[in-house]
C-alpha cells in the first residue's frame, strides 16, 4: 500500500509540472502569436503603401514609351 502511494505520489507530481509546463508553453505561445499577428499587420500596412506608391509612379508613365 505504501509503495502504491508513493507511486501515486510520483505520477501525480510528474503531472503537475508538465501541466506548469505546458501553462508555460501555452502562454509563449500565445505571446509569440500576438507578436506574429502585430508583424503582420505591420507588413500589410507596409504593402498597402507600396501598392500606392507604385500605382502613383506607374500613373505618371506616358501610356507608349516606343
Amino acid at each position: 500500500m505504501e509503495a502504491e502511494l508513493g507511486t501515486l505520489e510520483e505520477k501525480v507530481k510528474q503531472l503537475a509540472d508538465l501541466c506548469r509546463h505546458l501553462r508555460n508553453e501555452n502562454r509563449e505561445l500565445r505571446q509569440a502569436l500576438l507578436q506574429a499577428n502585430h508583424d503582420n499587420l505591420h507588413l500589410q500596412q507596409k504593402l498597402a503603401g507600396t501598392k500606392e506608391r507604385v500605382a502613383t509612379i506607374l500613373a505618371k508613365l506616358p501610356e507608349d514609351m516606343a
